[in-house]
């Protein structure tokens, strides 16, 4: 009852303070825009006063990055930050970190062998594996901490789009609910997932035949339908020229970073002022990268679905290993024809 009394005098407040109620009007315009159905009148006004409390830190972050676009029509202008970090379920430790350096220090190799059979020796000035066809429509993992799937599954379809020609939609559930290796919707790493699937010869299923829920369950994977498996995969430099070079080579790669700037990003390349680059949270799939005026950028797709950032995709400044997006970034190696493959799943527009 206090919490109530105390949120209903802050929307007293506010609107004394402001005639016209705009941030009343923004709450309201954000919640029709994201169809948000409130359990009672005391969780609405309590979603209010963190809705408030965003509004001033999105006035700080915009000022402080004014490349990059922030607003409160995104889907968690009403989660506090501690409710939005919770969510973000990568489980990045110092011991995986010291063994992802030495690793891509050892795989190097397989990205140059990669780049000569391509007869690629310089990367070039803009990368887009959208416009190549090697990108799936934008998710959404929902309230389930499972962007480890999201990120390994978007990286698998890009990589078989390289190695076999043909873009499929993969089955994030299918790990979710059978990667022992992992925690389901409580977090996970890709690199987990790789090696999982390795040593039990585990094979991905068609996205219609394992369908995404937002919550782990038992596992119900077929093995007869499953038409992905996995021939290796490596660890990329934290070196960002060299990260552009395996993303050219191996097709769209899998990254962790630190999200937080994430939850009111909007759109532009963002140049985040707070991010920490050693609180890496969160994976997602890097798809290219570009410059727009003299600002470098990299493009990423998210698994929030496409009403969150640019339809989707995050805009990223590229060269300062920003929020530690340079820190852990993995590819799958998909076997060749390893199954006669289906026809190609949309390719994302």
């Amino acid at each position: 009852m206090k919490s109530l009394v105390f949120c209903a005098a802050t929307v007293g407040a506010l609107k004394a303070a402001d005639p016209e109620g705009s941030a009343w009007d923004k709450f309201t315009k954000f919640a029709e825009k994201f169809n948000k159905a409130y359990k009672s009148e005391e969780e609405r006004l309590k979603r209010f006063a963190i809705f408030v409390e965003n509004l001033a830190i999105l006035e700080v972050t915009q000022s402080l990055d004014p490349t990059g676009q922030y607003g409160y029509l995104t889907p968690f202008a009403d989660w506090s930050e501690t409710e939005f970090a919770k969510r973000n379920g990568l489980e990045v430790t110092k011991q995986k970190l010291k063994d992802h350096e030495a690793k891509a220090e050892r795989d190097w190799k397989k990205t140059e062998h990669a780049l000569a059979a391509k007869g690629i020796s310089m990367t070039p000035s803009s990368y887009d594996w959208r416009e190549k066809g090697a990108v799936t429509e934008v998710k959404d993992q929902g309230q389930c901490g499972s962007c480890w799937a999201f990120g390994t599954v978007a990286n698998i379809e890009g990589n078989n789009y390289v190695i076999n020609g043909k873009l499929l939609s993969l089955a994030e559930q299918e790990l979710v609910d059978c990667d022992e290796k992992d925690n389901g919707c409580n977090g996970g790493l890709p690199q987990n997932a790789y090696e999982m699937m390795l040593k039990d010869d585990v094979g991905l299923e068609l996205e219609k035949d394992y369908t995404y829920h937002a919550e782990a369950g038992k596992c119900t994977a077929d093995k007869s339908k499953e038409i992905l498996f996995l021939a290796d995969w490596l660890s990329v430099s934290s070196n960002e020229d060299k990260i552009a070079m395996a993303l050219v080579a191996h097709g769209p790669l899998v990254l962790g970073l630190n999200a937080g700037p994430m939850q009111l990003y909007m759109g532009g390349i963002a140049d985040p002022f707070f991010c920490n680059p050693l609180g890496i949270d969160h994976a997602v799939t890097l798809v290219g990268y570009g410059e727009e005026g003299s600002k470098p950028f990299w493009i990423i797709k998210n698994s929030w679905g496409a009403s969150w950032g640019e339809k989707g995709f995050y805009r990223l400044i590229r060269g300062k290993g920003k929020c530690g997006m340079n820190r852990m970034v993995t590819s799958a190696i998909v076997a060749k024809d390893a199954k006669a493959l289906p026809a190609p799943s949309t390719v994302w527009v």
